[in-house]
């Protein structure tokens, strides 16, 4: 629901909000401007019968004077029948500019006023700042809900390009977003006449002395009142002995008797009048110049969170296939619910809900972020779709979820299936949806089928689902689901290094040039003109629809694409990139892998790997320009057939990127796997730790198990455990 009230206004609004935001911004620089040229007022003391007196000497015929916020003071004055108008200098009383407004900020006003289109622009402005306020207000709970609360707000992001870009810009233009769009609207009701009146101007006074001519030098009124608190000095209308002077201060309004220069009536303003001017002042930055400018920079935030917005709009239209006659939430017999990351999981979504539709029921998909039980009416059952990022944590489309479903007083009455997505491999496989299932046993939600598993995106295991769906519904249901094919680039092979035929044990380090990707697929975010060591690449080897994944073990900056291969027995893949000679290609997509790499500071990184897995760390050390101390320990069979990258791990050492470097080979006389070299050096990893080290891991499951179970011993002692380290964001596994 907040999403969709996010999305719409600012796809709907997106032009008028960028005039409005552009305008804005240019406005803004104005009072800074004006502020930075007005004639410096040096004499101390200046009242405002000092100034009238100078005004009057330069000009006789005088009718006005006005000082605005930022100190620039104007007079205007009749001269023979002629009207005139100037800024003037108050030391002198001399004509120190020109009154008008550029003809560049006229025509920015009166654009960002009324679009030109007089009252008719106006009530379109309004809208365009209702609108602003509903997407301040909705993004301001997106970001929330992204970062797992107020208090997690200005945490690091994770994700796309597109997406942080749009978040962290966010971060600094909300506020400023939120001012100006209340602002605006106060002041176009207040145009309207929808607000009080200003009660500051007091009544005519009933008599006066009837004559003219006292000096203004004399008049007590003037005489006492600084110049700085000016705000306008009207004169009497010429020959008319009856009118006053008019005098407006920031302590209030009257009218000066101009026979007898007395005060025949004051007013001062009310609390109404002084948020008025606030709000005058917020939005247009008249007397607050620094103020203004910060909010024109904000609102410079609009136009690059349109652009990044509509990428991400766009890259999730294109994760999330299309879904005909979807009913509507209050209407469906069934509702469908979806916890994807890279969208893989909206593809099973996809075949599940045409199946149910085609046999008969209303079926309602939504992610599993807009959870809302009281909306499904009409539901008999929910059925859950959830994918697994990372260690167990909840994929994109399901955040929140869980914190909505322990807030419910009573656990909905249609009962629930779950169908967890994962990859047997990994050791905590389906770890979200196991988290879904336990929430949901908690908190006393019936099932009407257990919860199972579908590995590595197998069609057959979810046709083998289907089936027990089918008849839990007492349904004929065939789910027969045929991947999308991911979009994909040709990598060509520029170079590689064999490795460990000596040991049985083939494998390579296989660089690759960076394709060529189309302008508008790089501005997306789907091409892979930006990525990093630790993400990884998604390989589509012949003969099957199902990508293979192997870390990276370069960035973007490298200018190639790198990544260490081992020969599997009967494995398609790993042959077929095996196979490979100079100037082959081979089709493959970049995925980010952001929860695994090294964080930014002057923390030591502890790496921890063995075999191919080596390849992210080498990644890590190749970037690591600034010398972060990064601390490696890796395992391989012989240092003389299968240690990858011996020369580049000796120049790292040398020039700092490695702070250490300790190996262990299993096909040697010592017979040492890495996670006896850890416990060897067990009081130095200990320190590290003790110092808010970070652990990152890669290899194969069996080597991260006894890396783990090392690092448990090395531990104890600080009172810690991985999970526990894991838990603060200081240990990341890659395990295969």
């Amino acid at each position: 629901m907040i999403r969709s009230l996010h999305r719409w206004p600012g796809l709907i609004a997106a032009a008028l909000l960028l005039v409005l935001s552009l305008s804005g911004a240019g406005l803004s620089v104005f009072p800074a401007l004006e502020t930075v040229t007005v004639p410096a007022q040096t004499e101390v003391g200046l009242s405002i019968a000092d100034l009238t007196a100078r005004v009057l000497v330069t000009h006789p015929g005088v009718e006005q004077i006005k000082r605005a916020p930022s100190g620039r003071i104007t007079a205007y004055w009749f001269d023979n029948g002629t009207p005139g108008a100037a800024v003037v200098d108050p030391v002198t009383g001399l004509d120190a500019g020109s009154a008008d407004a550029s003809p560049v900020e006229r025509w920015l006003k009166t654009l960002h006023r009324s679009l030109f289109l007089d009252d008719s622009g106006r009530i379109v402005a309004a809208i365009g700042a209702a609108a602003m306020l509903v997407l301040s207000i909705s993004g301001t709970a997106l970001v929330v809900r992204r970062t797992g609360g107020w208090r997690r707000v200005f945490t690091s992001l994770k994700g796309p390009l597109p997406g942080r870009l749009h978040v962290e810009i966010a971060r600094f233009s909300i506020v400023g977003l939120l001012l100006s769009s209340v602002t605006a609207l106060w002041m176009t009701a207040s145009t309207f006449g929808y607000l009080p009146e200003s009660n500051v101007t007091p009544p005519i006074p009933d008599t006066v002395s009837g004559e003219s001519g006292f000096s203004v030098v004399h008049m007590q009124a003037l005489r006492t009142t600084p110049l700085a608190s000016l705000r306008e000095l009207t004169f009497p209308y010429p020959d008319d002995p009856t009118d006053v002077f008019t005098l407006k201060t920031d302590a209030g309004q009257g009218y000066i008797d101009q026979g007898t220069g007395a005060l025949l009536a004051w007013v001062e303003p009310g609390m109404w009048d002084r948020i008025s001017e606030t709000i005058y002042m917020l939005h247009t930055g008249q007397g607050a110049a620094t103020l203004g400018l910060l909010l024109g920079l904000m609102a410079l935030g609009v136009p690059l969170m349109a652009v990044t917005g509509i990428i991400v709009w766009i890259a999730g239209r294109r994760a999330r296939p299309k879904l005909r006659g979807n009913v509507a939430a209050g209407h469906a017999d069934t509702v469908l619910l979806v916890g994807s990351e890279g969208g893989n999981v909206w593809g099973f979504a996809a075949t599940l809900q045409a199946a149910l539709t085609a046999a008969g029921q209303k079926v309602h998909a939504a992610p599993m972020s807009a959870f809302a039980p009281d909306r499904y009416t009409n539901a008999e059952r929910i059925i859950v779709l959830a994918s697994t990022y990372g260690d167990g944590v909840a994929p994109a489309s399901a955040k929140g979820f869980l914190d909505r479903l322990a807030a419910l007083p009573t656990p909905p009455a249609m009962p629930l299936a779950i169908l967890g997505f994962g990859d047997r491999s990994f050791p905590d496989f389906c770890g979200f949806a196991k988290q879904v299932a336990c929430a949901a046993e908690a908190k006393g939600w019936t099932a009407f089928l257990p919860m199972d598993t579908v590995n590595r995106q197998s069609p057959q295991d979810f046709a083998r689902w289907g089936h027990l769906l089918g008849a839990a519904m007492d349904l004929p249901l065939e789910l027969d689901h045929q991947p999308v094919a991911p979009r994909t680039s040709a990598f060509t092979l520029i170079s590689r290094r064999d490795y460990g035929a000596e040991v049985q044990a083939p494998m390579a380090i296989l660089r690759f040039a960076l394709p060529h990707i189309p302008v508008w697929r790089r501005i997306t975010g789907l091409g892979v003109s930006r990525f990093a060591a630790g993400d990884l690449i998604g390989i589509v080897p012949e003969g099957s629809p199902s990508p293979r994944f192997y870390s990276l073990a370069s960035g973007a900056k490298d200018g190639f694409v790198e990544i260490c291969v081992r020969k599997h027995p009967g494995g398609l893949c790993s042959g077929q990139l095996l196979a490979l000679n100079p100037g082959a290609a081979i089709h493959g997509f970049i995925r980010p892998n952001p929860g695994f790499r090294p964080a930014r500071g002057k923390k030591p990184v502890i790496l921890i790997g063995a075999g191919t897995g080596i390849g992210p760390l080498v990644g890590f050390a190749r970037a690591n320009t600034r010398r972060q101390p990064m601390h490696l320990w890796f395992g391989a069979r012989h240092p003389d057939n299968d240690l990858l990258y011996r020369p580049e791990l000796i120049d790292w050492h040398t020039d700092g990127r490695l702070t250490s470097v300790a190996a262990a080979f299993s096909r040697t006389e010592t017979r040492t796997y890495v996670q006896d070299i850890l416990r060897r050096d067990r009081a130095r990893v200990a320190r590290l730790i003790a110092n808010g080290a970070q652990v990152l891991v890669c290899g194969g499951r069996d080597m991260a198990a006894g890396v783990a179970e090392a690092m448990t011993d090395i531990l104890a002692s600080q009172g810690l455990t991985p999970a526990m380290l894991k838990s603060e964001g200081r240990y990341a596994e890659d395990v295969y």
